[in-house]
């Protein structure tokens, strides 16, 4: 097992039943990002500030210096002198992540005109392509534009990962990798996604800018 995941085990003993759950995930991540395939994320309320968290983490650095390669840097100095040094000296390596949840204009133009269900159906319907990823974030799993999602998501051959409660909910049924914390409230949930997307984003992040660690 990775040894961040691992190290997510030991802080949080009760992460125990998930973290094959977890490994899976992982592993799915560095599988798509390697063959420069997309991370969508979808989630409502909290959820959605953790969808949003989550590509914070991936687009820029997270717990590592990104440096640009050495040929990314000198042609951009090459091509743009004194401005091109700046950019190349500030621009950092990232990961490709989008949250559905960011887009106001569109979702709340789809919401009005044709069905608020589907706003995250049709983005993934739009952007989603064979070989990316969408994780799902629900602590119910039973979200139903959440659900629409992942369908839609399995249809276009878009991998299917979920971030959710104890039972799972529907979205069980629709996921690739789910992983189920092991509480029942909300607010536990939450407490316990927060540390494994952290730790997931700390371990993709590690295999590509750091060595693989």
């Amino acid at each position: 097992m990775n040894p961040t995941l691992q190290a997510l085990g030991q802080n949080y003993p009760d992460l125990a039943p998930v973290l094959a759950d977890v490994q899976s995930a992982y592993e799915m991540l560095v599988t798509a990002f390697s063959a420069d395939h997309t991370l969508y994320t979808c989630g409502n309320g909290g959820s959605a500030a953790a969808a949003d968290h989550i590509v914070g983490e991936l687009v820029k650095g997270f717990m590592l210096k990104r440096p640009l390669p050495a040929s990314a840097h000198s042609a951009l100095v090459r091509e743009h002198g004194e401005a091109g040094q700046f950019i190349a000296d500030h621009l950092q390596g990232g990961l490709p992540a989008v949250a559905l949840t960011a887009h106001a204009a569109l979702t709340t133009a789809f919401a009005n005109d044709v069905a608020p269900e589907l706003v995250f159906a049709q983005q993934i319907h739009t952007y989603g392509r064979a070989g990316d990823v969408l994780l799902a974030i629900s602590t119910s799993g039973n979200s139903t534009n959440v659900l629409h999602a992942l369908r839609v998501a399995r249809t276009r051959g878009v991998h299917t990962l979920g971030l959710t409660g104890e039972t799972g909910g529907q979205m069980a049924a629709l996921c690739d990798v789910c992983i189920k914390v092991p509480f029942a409230s909300t607010p536990r949930i939450q407490e316990r996604h927060l540390p494994i997307y952290h730790a997931l984003c700390i371990a993709v992040e590690a295999h590509f800018f750091g060595g693989g660690a």
